[in-house]
């Protein structure tokens, strides 16, 4: 039997076992995969154990995304540009490192039918799946990204990947049609964003990367105040589905059962 992981820190508001393990019993595969809590000391074993076939597949998540990259043997261009990886497998005797989340990101959006182009971004957040989200974005044309982080130094150094995004002090709100909260501030469920965004108008479009709690207060603010909430429900789903195919060679489409699955 073939083993799978995703691994993390925190990892217990993860999903990532019920959806693979969902599609890997529907396709008669002869796998399992489970979720760990890593810390840094374990990621050197981790890909051993992938080289030495005792694991099949690694999914990656906070706050591993860019740590786990010295240890892999090759990484995929989308992962190069963003320098972040969250899905890890063996190929020809290399473990390679790829970046699903930028996809996942992009067919959300197009799965809702918004209409981002030439839309003002705003991002909460400068960790690990940031890149991705700003790699989307420009792909689809966005008028500007503006991100804020609590600690702005780490904000600076995506310029590093991106050189034209706008960096503002936390607690400014810049003029946003789009804003995507990609901290972790609401997977405990008493999580607040304390950010006033009450007077940011309505019909914006409050995008919470959090899948699990499904309503984060950042999107009960939104809808309270008459604006568009969504959470990362079909980013996460889109992005499984991305590793699910590098895994296993099977191409599968998103129906209401999945998206259902993750609702019950």
């Amino acid at each position: 039997m073939k083993k799978y992981l995703v691994i993390g820190n925190p990892i217990d508001h993860s999903l990532s076992p019920l959806l693979h393990n969902y599609w890997i019993k529907k396709n008669n595969i002869d796998a399992n995969y489970d979720k760990r809590k890593a810390s840094n000391n374990d990621l050197k074993n981790l890909i051993l154990q992938i080289k030495e076939k005792k694991i099949s597949g690694l999914n990656v998540t906070v706050p591993f995304k860019n740590k786990v990259i010295p240890y892999l043997d090759e990484i995929s261009l989308e992962a190069k540009k963003t320098q972040s990886v969250n899905t890890i497998y063996l190929h020809e005797d290399k473990v390679i490192g790829h970046n699903t989340d930028i996809d996942g990101f992009e067919l959300s959006i197009k799965h809702l039918k918004y209409e981002i182009k030439n839309k003002k971004i705003l991002i909460l957040g400068a960790g690990g799946v940031v890149p991705s989200i700003i790699e989307a974005l420009t792909r689809m044309n966005v008028l500007s990204i503006s991100v804020s982080n609590r600690t702005k130094s780490n904000a600076e150094k995506l310029k590093n990947l991106y050189n034209d995004l706008s960096i503002v002090n936390w607690g400014e709100i810049p003029d946003f049609d789009m804003i995507i909260n990609a901290t972790i501030i609401g997977l405990n469920k008493d999580d607040k964003i304390n950010l006033d965004l009450s007077n940011v108008g309505k019909n914006k479009f409050f995008y919470d990367v959090i899948y699990n709690p499904k309503q984060t207060n950042f999107l009960e603010m939104a809808k309270k105040s008459g604006n568009i909430a969504m959470n990362g429900k079909l980013m996460f789903i889109y992005q499984a589905l991305a590793a699910f195919k590098i895994w296993h060679q099977i191409n599968l489409e998103i129906d209401d059962e999945t998206i259902d699955l993750l609702n019950s």
